[in-house]
């Protein structure tokens, strides 16, 4: 973290900063609680802890620092986060400086990509209201658009011509810019060298422009369907290329406007093309996004994670479709999304079913969406005649995968079950590759409260979580490095070790996330940070512990020895078991001390 970035968090007040967004109310000596923004409740799992400045949803366990909570919220990258939380504390910003002066260049080329499409949007707009777009509008209100649904979407036409957007931004930046806008082709001419400085003409000629936006609503690249048939105007969709705004794995269509929906209802309808999502959306139906065409990428799934992972697949019903959806499902699915299927009836996509049967119909087709396993199985029956042997055995290769990708064991193990029993499967010999299938990714719950933990535990984890110049944090950390096997014997050795190790990182940061919200529950009800006293207490209770357990140990070893005859090794084990009781007595001792001090 830079120096400035770490001046801002120091003087950033993240209550006030998270109380523009949501409505906190005091919950005690240092936190304050409200409804999650990030998940719906109507219960307040949402805290702030004022003195250590962080906050964390016991809900959905998100958790973070100031800049943390305006990246989630606002969907910005660190940099933008930090901006606005400087402006909201009225702290002036530096200079920005770029690391090279290729990086420079790389902002300033971006930032007239972004002003070019801009323009050309506006552009296609003013076209499309034009006489030539008459047969445009035509097709329009024949796919059953209206008017508002044109705008929201600000669906354009590019006119016939070779040079109409061309001209229209030949002096809005120069051809090295344009050319790396996407907006225009090029054809070198006879005699000049092939360094793409032919001259330019447009891209897009005759077609019907779908904007495509970034998460803020800034327009990056386009879809543009042609009006003529394939022999006349080419393919029946025209995409921008990859420019240095816009890669089409990394995009999804709609999440600008979808975004706030997702969140809110908690779950992402995936449709195939950017007709099938303005239908669906123009029709109600909020928290709907396209992939464009293409199976989900890990982008996506990584972009999409931060709103939710539930997710709604109605893919086209013909092959290229169900193909497209299959690696969708097992991509979600090992990304550990929570994944269900809808087909609709007559083998109609979702546009021309939203236009045909009405928005009911396709609302009550969404309730029906079954589980993707279920979905699977269904296909696998469907592609392979499980009637015969070696049906069965092209049925069970095709689930395999999608069985091994199921990252959690139980989940994967009831696919097992359920794909046996409905493929009619008896033989013990496919019985059991579906349950190898199902052990050979490993995967475990595990749950772990605070209330759980003992008063040591909760003590340890409290004084690591701290600052590490702090002498609580230096005096434990020193501890679990000179007494590395006090510490072994408990069930959060993991978390200790993790909080220990991340010298100058946030400890919600250090810790997994399985661990977070643990680490969150006991820093959020500590009124006060972990006092030496408290921590020597701690400490002196884990060695007892680890004596004890010694103990134990030998009074086993002892009795083994005993049955064999072994009177050597009993006397070598008694000398020792003296020994750890000498020590105990000296512990006892020393913990009176701490409690007559307390």
């Amino acid at each position: 973290m830079s120096d400035f970035a770490q001046s801002v968090k120091q003087q950033a007040d993240i209550v006030r900063v998270i109380g523009e967004y949501i409505t906190l109310k005091k919950a005690g000596a240092q936190n304050y609680s409200g409804l999650c923004p990030f998940h719906g409740e109507k219960t307040p799992s949402f805290s702030v802890h004022v003195t250590r400045q962080f906050y964390h949803c016991f809900g959905c366990g998100v958790s973070g620092d100031v800049f943390k909570f305006v990246q989630e919220i606002e969907k910005v990258g660190f940099s933008e986060a930090l901006k606005i939380v400087a402006q909201k504390c009225g702290i002036a910003l530096p200079k920005r400086e770029f690391n090279s002066p290729e990086e420079a260049a790389e902002s300033r080329l971006r930032g007239r990509l972004l002003e070019l499409h801009e323009q050309a949007t506006v552009f296609f707009e003013e076209q499309l209201k034009s006489a030539e777009g008459a047969r445009a509008r035509e097709y329009l209100t024949g796919r059953g658009l209206k008017p508002e649904t044109i705008s929201t979407f600000r669906v354009g036409y590019a006119p016939e011509g070779f040079g109409g957007l061309r001209d229209r931004l030949s002096g809005a930046a120069p051809p090295d810019v344009l050319r790396a806008s996407g907006l225009f082709s090029y054809k070198e001419q006879e005699g000049e060298a092939r360094n793409g400085s032919g001259r330019l003409y447009d891209r897009f000629r005759k077609r019907i422009t779908f904007p495509i936006a970034n998460e803020g609503g800034r327009v990056i690249a386009f879809t543009a369907r042609s009006l003529d048939s394939e022999e006349k105007g080419g393919p029946k969709y025209l995409n921008s290329p990859e420019t240095p705004l816009y890669s089409k794995g990394q995009v999804l269509f709609n999440l600008d406007k979808a975004r706030q929906a997702i969140r809110q209802q908690n779950f992402a309808l995936l449709v195939e093309g950017q007709m099938d999502c303005i239908s669906v959306f123009a029709a109600g139906v909020a928290p709907v996004l396209a992939t464009s065409g293409t199976a989900f990428t890990e982008q996506q799934a990584r972009l999409l994670r931060r709103y939710t992972t539930r997710v709604v697949v109605n893919f086209d019903p013909d092959t290229a479709g169900a193909n497209a959806a299959e690696k969708s499902i097992a991509l979600l699915t090992e990304e550990g999304f929570e994944v269900r299927v809808v087909t609709l009836e007559g083998g109609l996509d979702p546009d021309r079913f939203v236009r045909e049967r009405g928005i009911q119909a396709y609302a009550e087709a969404l309730k029906g969406a079954v589980r993707h396993s279920d979905y699977l199985i269904e296909r696998a029956r469907r592609l392979f005649p499980v009637r015969t042997p070696q049906g069965k055995v092209e049925a069970v290769n095709f689930l395999l995968p999608h069985i091994r990708r199921m990252p959690h064991a139980i989940v994967r193990d009831e696919f097992a079950q359920d794909a046996a029993q409905k493929l009619g499967i008896d033989s013990a010999v496919l019985r059991q590759e579906l349950k190898q299938a199902a052990a050979k990714r490993q995967g475990h719950i595990q749950s772990m409260a605070a209330a759980n933990l003992s008063e040591c535990e909760r003590v340890l984890v409290r004084a690591l979580a701290g600052l590490p110049e702090s002498e609580t944090f230096h005096r434990a950390s020193l501890a679990m490095t000179e007494q590395g096997a006090h510490f072994e014997g408990l069930g959060i050795y993991a978390t200790l070790r993790a909080l220990a190790e991340r010298q100058q990182a946030d400890p919600l940061e250090a810790v997994g996330p399985a661990e977070r919200t643990l680490v969150a529950q006991l820093l959020m009800r500590e009124a006060e940070p972990v006092s030496p006293h408290e921590l020597e207490m701690a400490l002196a209770t884990l060695d007892q512990h680890f004596v004890e357990r010694r103990q134990r140990r030998i009074r086993t070893e002892i009795a083994d020895a005993e049955r064999r005859g072994d009177l050597g090794r009993v006397t070598e084990l008694i000398t020792e078991r003296m020994e750890l009781d000498r020590q105990l007595n000296k512990l006892d001792q020393r913990m009176r001390e701490l409690l007559e001090q307390a």
